[in-house]
This record gives C-alpha cells, structure tokens and sequence, in this order.
C-alpha cells in the first residue's frame, strides 16, 4: 500500500462512509465522539452530519427521545454577524451536535459524582393521616426528631394491606439526572412490639406536569392525580428492607428527568397499628 505524499490515508476516505459510520456508532463514550470529532475538519463534519452524540445520547438515556427540539442559552447577547450565516439546516446541525455532546458528557460524568439532593419541594402524598403532625413535608428532613417531636409522615389507615401510597415531589430543575432514591422507614415506638412501617415495594415514577394542568389546585387529591401527568420513565419494583435506616434504592441507570417530577410509589403494607389497619411510616 503506498501512503500519499500528505502524510497519510483520511481514515473516512479509506473505509467509506459506511463502514466509517459502523465504526463511530460502537463508540460508548461521548467524549471519545469529542475527541473525533477535533481530529479535522471532515472527521467534525462527518459526526455531525451523521448524529452521532444525539443516538449516543439515545442509547444512554432513552428519555432523550422526548425532545422536540434543541435551544442553546447564551448569558452574553449575541455578536452581530460580519458574513452571510449559515444555512438553517448546517447551524441547526452544529447546534444540536453542541447540545447533544455536552448532555452525553454530563450522562456519563454523573456515575462518578456524589451526591446530590434533587429534591425542592413537595407537591402531594396519596393520602396522610394526621395532618399537619405526620404531614408530607417531613420527608423532607432526614432527622427523626425536630423540636422534640418524631418527624414522619403516615399514610391513612387501610384494612387491605396491597393498597398503594404514593409521594409526587417537585426538583430543582425541569431537567435533572436522578440515579437513586434513598427512603428511611420509621419504626413506630409508640406501637406495641415497636414495628417498622415500611412498605414491602418501592417504585420511582419520573416525568412532568401536563401543560393544560398546574400544580396548584387546592384540592391535593387533583394535584396528585395520575392523568396531570406525563410519566416517561417507570423503574422496577425494588424490595424495601423492614430496617429503620435510611435505605439507598438505586435505579438500573441514571435516567434524565425532563419536567421536574418525581412519585415514589410505595408498595404493600407490612404492619398494623393498633387500631387493626395498615399504614406506611
């Protein structure tokens, strides 16, 4: 094989384009798109014409599916252009080429970070049986005790022991990389035999409010009801242990939350309380 005078065969040139494309779609890790996509101009243009970070992105974290388009945020104004821009189709691409390679980077470098609370408010539990003491809002503090008194919230009482409960919480941000929840049961004290009020399942629901619906009806029963919501990812159900500590539940991979929402479903009731019914502590 001779090799030409410039130094060498365009790796692109030599395979063609679809071998080429074979190759570049077995890469897993975005910044090994980066790094080929800054070897020269036409190994830059060939990632991005052929989407490359936006399917890798894809096979990370298949709620990407859900976008519609992709809008970039300056904090500077824009600088007026010299020159005749871009076609719309060549930007675009450019574009959602930046967009999709700095999400897939941010995918991947979030199963080495530690971690964070996502978690800023509450927005409604299924049911709670004696408000305000055992309110939703004391999910919110890890300590056990606040001011002298147990902090907890409880569900209403159910003489079925399968009836679900289920706590929606709004996050910091309408876009959000969520890979764990962490749940501490509380170990009832004031019941005989001190019983841990865990349910027996638990399963993460992610999403976003639908836009015709608001968060801030008064009645929490429409709040929380399940059609004022659009749920793109559902875990599976993980078995919660019947221990007063807090308890890691990790999903299967980091899922981006695209809208800010969060319902941790709780599943199956282990004990009674003294007045013969079921609850979750």
């Amino acid at each position: 094989m001779e090799v030409a005078e410039s130094g060498g065969w365009d790796f692109l040139d030599w395979l063609g384009p679809d071998t080429s494309a074979c190759v570049f779609h077995r890469l897993e890790d975005p910044n090994d798109l980066a790094h080929a996509a800054a070897v020269s101009r036409s190994w830059r243009q060939f990632v991005i014409t052929n989407e490359f970070c936006k399917s890798l992105c894809l096979r990370i974290c298949p709620e990407v599916a859900s976008f519609t388009r992709a809008v970039e945020v300056s904090e500077s104004p824009p600088v007026p252009a010299l020159a005749a821009p871009a076609s719309g189709s060549s930007h675009d691409a450019e574009k959602d080429h930046r967009t999709y390679s700095n999400l897939g980077g941010a995918l991947v470098s979030s199963k080495s970070k530690p971690f964070v609370d996502c978690i800023l408010d509450c927005i409604g539990a299924s049911s709670t049986d004696r408000f305000p003491a055992e309110r939703m809002e004391n999910t919110l503090d890890p300590r056990e005790v606040v001011g002298h008194r147990p902090s907890y919230w409880s569900s209403g009482g159910q003489y079925d022991p399968d009836v679900p409960e289920s706590l929606t919480y709004r996050l910091r941000s309408n876009l959000c990389i969520v890979d764990e929840i962490r749940i501490h049961p509380y170990k009832g004290t004031t019941v005989l035999g001190n019983p841990i009020f865990s349910s027996k399942m638990v399963r993460v629901r992610i999403g976003r409010s639908k836009p015709s619906r608001g968060l801030a009806e008064v009645d929490n029963q429409t709040v929380i009801a399940d059609e004022n919501y659009v749920w793109t990812y559902t875990s599976p159900d993980i078995p919660m242990r019947q221990e007063n500590v807090l308890q890691s539940f990790k999903l299967p991979r980091p899922v981006l939350c695209i809208g800010g929402v969060v319902r941790i479903e709780l599943l199956g009731r282990t004990h009674k309380a003294f007045n013969d019914m079921y609850y979750i502590w």
